[in-house]
């Protein structure tokens, strides 16, 4: 687990926030569709996750320190819901997690399991490692060549895996309060799931 860089401003004015990252080679197509094992997790994940857990998620250490980090960035985390609360709603909504493809699925199933949320990138299309700066004020994933995309939103496509890419990076953004333990294991669940996928 690597940590990015983060802007001074950023790190004055809100100390704990950070970006931590991985990159590792992947065999084949990480948009491929995800195996038995993988789909039956999914399924093991959307078993156990019903109402009671949804509503008792706000008051978990994990969740809460995103949604406190959710309005210090000056977004409503009842509008633009933390990664974990977004795929539980969705699970609720849906009646299960639905199997996207391997990468989308290992995404799906980390933050699930560790409550910290990820996000992927091509790593052959970073300038430098992955971090936080400021971009017309607002706060962003960027590297060297600049913006990827605002903090919590996914990335644009032109940065994301394709069936093509052969190298994945895949970051958390880091909030006070959760452990770094949390974001390691996200990274690595993720990480294992794709490499054994």
């Amino acid at each position: 687990m690597l940590a990015g860089a983060v802007d001074s401003r950023i790190a004055d004015e809100l100390p704990g926030v950070g970006v931590s990252w991985c990159a590792f080679a992947v065999a084949g197509d990480p948009l491929r569709r995800s195996p038995p094992a993988l789909r039956s997790r999914l399924r093991g994940l959307s078993d156990r996750q019903r109402g009671a857990q949804a509503i008792a998620l706000r008051s978990r250490p994990i969740p809460q320190a995103y949604r406190v980090l959710f309005r210090s960035l000056g977004l409503e985390p009842d509008e633009y819901r933390i990664p974990v609360e977004a795929l539980m709603l969705e699970r609720l909504q849906r009646g299960g997690y639905p199997s996207r493809g391997l990468l989308t699925d290992a995404l799906a199933a980390a933050t699930v399991e560790t409550e910290v949320g990820l996000w992927a990138l091509d790593a052959d299309l970073l300038a430098g490692a992955p971090g936080l700066a400021l971009d017309g004020g607002r706060v962003v994933v960027a590297d060297e060549s600049g913006a990827i995309s605002p903090v919590f939103f996914p990335p644009p496509s032109d940065r994301t895996p394709t069936a093509a890419t052969r190298r994945v990076a895949l970051y958390a953004v880091t909030a006070p309060g959760v452990p770094d333990i949390a974001i390691e294991e996200a990274l690595w669940t993720a990480w294992d799931i794709i490499d054994s996928g």
